[in-house]
């Protein structure tokens, strides 16, 4: 690889940064602070909402701008405040809801919405309605009526069929959305995220990385997983797609590193910094 040593790093966080034990390892925690004390930037690029990002933060030992709910929200991890959202509408909620539950019968909803900080108690953070079965241990849901679901902006809506890949929900779905809305998956096990169109890791990272003065993505180097991660692998210089990845990263990705579980990014990063 040639590439110039980075300005800007940016990582999706599980099944990337963090191995399958939600931990960031020694080796990872030490390359990150080296590049950030080297005058480079550090950022978080993840499917994650706000108030799961602390955890990362706590392992990493430093509290980094992060892209958050796969583009949808910019997040300053160290002030607890939410920069800037970019939200479904109520109408266009309805209206992919309305599709959802025609094609894909049986499925269930919810809806991940935004405050101005993390916890922000003002906003019921994530809603679900009660056909949706969650696909992660310990949700931290409130459970209202399918109408509730949709009654307020949201930064991504979630489409819940246990029973199906998310690769084959999302290709049933997209024909029908089309250039309303932008839908993507990162995990296999029968869920779909449907933000507003043009919404994807990608947007976000590039408006951060305007916000630190890189205007050209050459500086720019991208580590992830999984389908939501393409849009950045292919925007940034320099996109790596891990060992455990999805066929479709490792296929958008210029390398292949080792698994989560090996220290994949901390193996590339420290060809800079060791």
């Amino acid at each position: 690889m040639t590439m110039n040593r980075p300005k800007l790093v940016a990582s999706d966080v599980d099944g990337t940064l963090i191995d399958t034990d939600e931990k960031v390892s020694a080796r990872t925690r030490n390359v990150v602070k080296a590049l950030v004390d080297d005058g480079a930037h550090f950022i978080l690029a993840t499917g994650r909402p706000p108030r799961w990002i602390p955890p990362v933060v706590d392992g990493l030992g430093l509290a980094p701008l992060a892209v958050c709910g796969n583009g949808a929200v910019l997040y300053d991890s160290d002030a607890d405040r939410v920069l800037e959202a970019r939200v479904l509408d109520v109408e266009t909620l309805d209206w992919v809801a309305e599709l959802a539950y025609r094609v894909l019968p049986g499925c269930g909803l919810a809806a991940e919405r935004i405050g101005e900080s993390a916890h922000d108690a003002a906003t019921p953070q994530f809603v679900s309605s009660p056909d949706y079965e969650h696909a992660w241990l310990n949700p931290d849901n409130t459970e209202v009526s399918v109408r509730e679901v949709l009654s307020a902006p949201a930064i991504k809506l979630l489409i819940r069929s246990p029973k199906e890949l998310s690769e084959s929900m999302r290709a049933a779905l997209v024909p029908h959305v089309g250039d309303r809305a932008d839908i993507t998956f990162s995990t296999n096990n029968g869920l779909i995220e449907v933000s507003a169109h043009g919404v994807t890791k990608a947007s976000g990272v590039r408006e951060l990385a305007r916000r630190l003065g890189i205007e050209n993505s050459a500086g720019i180097i991208a580590f992830g997983d999984m389908p939501n991660d393409v849009p950045m692998l292919e925007f940034a210089g320099h996109g790596v797609a891990m060992a455990n990845a999805h066929p479709a990263a490792i296929a958008a990705a210029d390398e292949v590193t080792a698994t989560n579980n090996d220290d994949g990014v901390a193996r590339v990063l420290e060809r800079w910094w060791n």
